[in-house]
């Protein structure tokens, strides 16, 4: 990092403390008035807190957000830790929460561990930081820092909220779609339109390639489906089970256009599965649904369930509390407004219509978000160069 004269170079434990979050536990501890935060979102509350207004830096099952300002009174726990300057004559708080937000990726890099990612605090602790000797310095910086990141957080919040209203109309307009086909036609049980409803998968006793392992021959391997796959597009390193195990698979092979539904965890939430170009099987933890084509779209009906219709059959059907899950039977039940397949073909190709068209909103607003947060990135480095 380029240092404007008069800067210091300093080891962050040399220059301040670590404040290590404290150890509690909701059963014994759990209030009602502060929150609880670790490293991340707040779990639940307490009736005492032991921190105010500051910075928090993750140390244990750490993502990569790994620092964030608290506001108000809170309950630190020891998922946490918090940085505090040794002497406040030679370094402010401020500059070092701002410092702290640059330096988010360093400290991200630090992390140990696959499963879960705990802070190398040894390492944490001899990480430079740079500050100004002058107090006054430090001072005009913060009020330029202050000035930036408020017009840059109104910028994001009317962004987000634009976002949002695009969302919400799709959705309404959805909403809209099906309440005619509901008032249209008499519904059918979901269980009469299957072909298929299986929760047969590929499980521990087949051979599972682990993920990131090169596969010297893809041919000899089927990819193993799961829900996690359609939450980050298909985009992720995939698992894989041998080709001869997945010959002996009958209930579970994708073909394509099935609709996928979890089961237990994140019970009830509804996927397509796209076109594909290799042999796939179905993970554990949800039901592979396949349709008679003769009655209705795979799409028609991947959209009804996503309506608000379709999602509060599904919700009233979920049970359990600490772990949701979803019955077959239950699945079954679910009523579907079922138009003729001229209707559900109309239906469809108009809401892929809007869904292009609301996507390409959504990804330039969420260009935009992204956007403000390098325009926060850059002011950082500007400022702890000695550049403002």
């Amino acid at each position: 990092m380029i240092m404007r004269i008069n800067w210091k170079a300093k080891k962050l434990d040399d220059a301040c403390n670590v404040a290590y979050g404290t150890r509690v536990v909701n059963k014994r501890d759990g209030g009602s008035v502060f929150p609880v935060y670790g490293g991340g979102g707040a779990t639940f509350f307490m009736d005492e807190y032991n921190r105010e207004n500051c910075m928090v830096v993750a140390r244990f099952a750490m993502s990569e957000k790994c620092t964030r300002f608290i506001s108000g009174k809170f309950f630190l726990n020891d998922s946490g830790l918090t940085v505090l300057p040794k002497s406040k004559k030679k370094i402010t708080q401020e500059f070092i929460d701002y410092q702290l937000i640059l330096l988010n990726d360093l400290i991200y890099s630090l992390a140990r561990g696959s499963a879960q990612k705990n802070l190398d605090l040894p390492a944490f602790r001899k990480v430079e930081i740079f500050y100004p000797e002058s107090l006054s310095e430090q001072k005009r910086i913060i009020k330029i820092l202050d000035e930036v990141f408020d017009k840059i957080e109104i910028a994001r919040k009317n962004t987000e909220k634009n976002l949002q209203n695009v969302k919400e109309l799709f959705e309404s307009y959805l909403q809209g779609v099906f309440l005619k086909s509901i008032n249209k036609c008499e519904g059918v049980r979901f269980g009469e339109i299957m072909e298929l409803l299986t929760d047969y998968h590929a499980n521990g006793s087949y051979k599972i390639l682990k993920e990131n392992v090169e596969l010297k021959k893809t041919e000899d391997y089927a990819w193993m489906v799961r829900s996690t796959d359609f939450e980050n597009n298909f985009k992720k390193d995939k698992r894989y089970i041998t080709k001869k195990s997945y010959n002996f698979l009958k209930k579970s092979k994708i073909f394509g256009k099935e609709i996928i539904i979890c089961k237990i965890g994140n019970a009830g939430k509804v996927y397509l599965m796209p076109k594909i170009d290799r042999p796939c099987s179905l993970a554990m933890n949800s039901f592979l649904v396949r349709l008679n084509e003769q009655k209705c779209l795979s799409e028609y009906v991947y959209r009804f369930l996503n309506s608000q219709n379709g999602r509060e059959q599904i919700e009233s059907r979920i049970l359990g509390t600490t772990t949701k899950t979803i019955t077959k039977n239950n699945v079954r039940s679910i009523e579907i407004p079922l138009l003729s397949l001229k209707e559900q073909k109309q239906i469809v190709k108009k809401l892929d219509k809007l869904s292009e068209q609301t996507k390409k909103l959504e990804k330039n607003y969420q260009q935009k978000i992204n956007d403000l947060d390098e325009l926060k990135k850059s002011v950082l480095k500007k400022a702890f160069s000695g550049e403002l």
